[in-house]
């Protein structure tokens, strides 16, 4: 919504106008126009109302005799004004051809009362009744002449009704003097409004924020807001004093349709650009928490809030612009969202999986999840799926409705990272060696700085098919499995260093043919040194490679 396009509203106002009464009469009508009062039908009601209220024909007196009084005090004539200002101020244009002209007329859409609505949704108070043989505006029309009054012209607007009038009747271009007078000051206050509003934003709210130090915060989001609220206060404003203008009722029945258009439209634009604002706050509190799971959490938010926005704004700006009724559109809505809901019974069950997993966080962006055959790295969660990354770097997208019904292991929220291997020793291999092997593989998880010192078990455990079998489970504390991998292999390297240094050989699956030994052959079977040479060597490779004395 720019200036530009205020001034394109107001060059409506200046459009030549030709018809003067709030009182459309059908050129068709043979009905000749009332040399007295008639209170027969709806219509010569209406007709005798209007015709007495005319500048030719002025007599309140006359008119107000279409209205019934009983048990309502107060001047009859200056509430027949009040009531024909209030037609006009609600911009209702009353065609004569569309007034029942029955004496014995009944509101089939009413409970079949005998009654008469001008305008139900702008005007619902306002109807003609039967009493009698005549048909006059009801007392509860009457009785609330002054609230609505007040409430059509508020703050002082309806004293303007008697004064400006005054200036002139003359007329130029279809419209009385005083009318072209004030749609110029109109005009000059738009004008000024809009200069004001914008040294006020501009220089004023901006250079404070400046100051402040929410120069980035002004300019990109609250100015933005400061105009589209600006431009709705002028709108406001230019409604409720346009109306003392008593413009004639066809053009005028537009200029409130532009207006109550324009009012929910500005206030859906405002909320709109509120959304981003909420949205720019728990994106800054999302980057103070160590989840990244939030992070994924404010765009959805956003983008749900902004539609939702739209969506009121959109049966706002139906019901008070476009005067539809919503609520026919409500309840087949209603009824349409069950069909729906049970068309849709996969996607609404992954949308209640998505709220499920935002609020239970089972996983969070970059974790690494097994289940089933899920095997990968989140790397995104919508509304509808999650998507992760595999290890063949193919992408899943998995329902949130399936990942919600499913055991997930979260390998991503390890504190440890478990590495539980087996090394296997030859038979021949002496128990003062294995000893020595099994100290010396717990000085190598005693000295990396990434393993666990308060948890892991090296011991020798088993006697398997063709090996002594050496137990060696430990733990990592690393994040991630890269780093994981890189503490194995050093792990592993020391391990088999440690095997060199010692003389310990690994066992495979072998199937060993034992000879006797001859005289010119050497034995299959190593000499072993005795223990003290073992506890030497171990001495060696933990001095060497570890930087530890054992004495």
């Amino acid at each position: 919504m720019t200036f530009r396009s205020f001034l394109l509203v107001i060059s409506l106002f200046l459009t030549p106008i030709i018809v003067q009464a709030q009182l459309i009469v059908d050129q068709n009508n043979p009905e000749p126009l009332p040399e007295e009062v008639n209170l027969t039908t709806p219509y010569h009601t209406t007709i005798s109302f209007f015709y007495y209220l005319e500048a030719d024909n002025f007599s309140p007196t006359e008119a107000a005799r279409a209205m019934n009084f009983s048990n309502i005090k107060g001047n009859k004539g200056e509430l027949a004004i009040k009531l024909k200002q209030i037609l006009e101020g609600k911009g209702i244009i009353i065609h004569t051809s569309e007034i029942p002209n029955e004496p014995n007329y009944l509101d089939s859409a009413g409970g079949n009362d005998a009654r008469f609505y001008f305008d139900r949704v702008k005007a619902p108070s306002i109807f003609l009744e039967k009493v009698g043989k005549q048909w006059k505006f009801s007392p509860y029309t009457v009785s609330r002449i002054d609230r609505i009054h007040s409430e059509t012209y508020p703050f002082g607007t309806a004293k303007l009704l008697n004064i400006l009038p005054k200036i002139g009747t003359d007329e130029y271009l279809g419209l009385q003097l005083w009318q072209l007078f004030g749609l110029t000051i109109l005009i000059l206050f738009t004008f000024l409004a809009h200069m004001v509003f914008t040294f006020l934003v501009d220089r004023g709210l901006i250079y404070l924020l400046k100051k402040l130090g929410y120069g980035y915060i002004g300019e990109n989001y609250l100015l933005p807001i400061a105009k589209i609220t600006s431009f709705y206060l002028i709108v406001v404003v230019l409604s409720l004093l346009m109306r003392v203008l008593q413009l004639p009722a066809e053009i005028w029945a537009w200029i409130v349709i532009i207006f109550n258009t324009l009012k929910p439209f500005l206030i859906t634009v405002i909320f709109y650009k509120i959304v981003d604002i909420i949205a720019a706050y728990f994106q800054h509190l999302a980057t103070k928490t160590e989840s990244t799971l939030d992070d994924q959490l404010v765009p959805l938010v956003r983008k749900t809030l902004k539609a939702l926005v739209i969506l009121v704004g959109t049966l706002f700006i139906l019901r008070d612009g476009l005067n539809f009724d919503i609520i026919p559109f409500l309840t087949g809505l209603s009824i349409g969202g069950v069909a729906i809901a049970l068309a849709a019974q996969d996607t609404i069950k992954n949308f209640f999986g998505s709220i499920m997993i935002f609020i239970d966080k089972p996983f969070q962006v970059g974790d690494w999840v097994t289940s089933g055959d899920i095997d990968g790295t989140v790397e995104e969660v919508g509304f509808r799926s999650t998507r992760i990354r595999t290890f063949r770097n193919s992408v899943m997208y998995v329902p949130n409705g399936k990942i919600a019904d499913s055991v997930v292991d979260n390998h991503g929220l390890r504190v440890y990272r478990r590495f539980f291997t087996t090394l296997t020793v030859t038979y021949d291999t002496p128990p003062q060696l294995i000893d020595a092997f099994v100290q010396g593989l717990r000085e190598i998880v005693l000295a990396h700085p990434d393993t666990r010192k308060d948890l892991f078990h090296v011991y020798f455990n088993n006697l398997s098919a063709y090996s002594q079998d050496i137990m060696f489970y430990i733990f990592f504390e690393l994040p991630t499995w890269g780093e994981e991998l890189r503490a194995r292999h050093e792990v592993l390297i020391q391990i088999v260093k440690l095997a060199n240094s010692l003389g310990v050989r690994f066992a495979f699956p072998t199937q060993t043919l034992h000879m006797e030994s001859f005289p010119e052959k050497k034995a299959l079977i190593p000499n072993y040194p005795e223990q003290e040479a073992y506890q030497k060597n171990l001495r060696d490779f933990l001095s060497k490679e570890l930087g530890k004395k054992i004495n």
